[in-house]
């Protein structure tokens, strides 16, 4: 029993290195060929070529604005503070509800008045 056993097992043993098992392994394959690449190689080669303009420092001339400093404000020295004073005392008061001169005097409604009548009105 133990020598058919072993034979079977020979038998399966030489059957399976006569069948190649393939077997998944993972691999870096790279081509020695290079593809040209027409547009990329076009983009390089005009990039290679391209001289930017130099940058010259009167360029910057139309775009900038030269500065000049403002003019200072008055001071309240220089201007005629005595007239100014004589004006703001002499000038007349105004104050509300008070009739200026020359003009009547205003009427004072009452609209609490009115509002009573027109209920009185109403009631009847």
């Amino acid at each position: 029993m133990m020598s058919q056993a072993l034979r079977a097992s020979r038998s399966v043993l030489s059957r399976a290195s006569r069948q190649q098992v393939s077997v998944a392994r993972r691999t870096f394959m790279t081509s020695g060929v290079r593809q040209a690449d027409l547009v990329q190689d076009l983009y390089l080669k005009e990039l290679r070529a391209f001289k930017p303009t130099p940058v010259k420092p009167s360029d910057a001339e139309a775009h900038v604005q030269k500065f000049s400093i403002p003019k200072p404000p008055p001071s309240p020295e220089e201007a005629n503070l005595a007239s100014e004073l004589q004006a703001y005392e002499t000038q007349q008061v105004e104050v509300e509800g008070q009739a200026a001169a020359g003009e009547p005097a205003p009427v004072e409604e009452n609209w609490f008045e009115e509002d009573l009548e027109e209920e009185a009105a109403e009631a009847h």
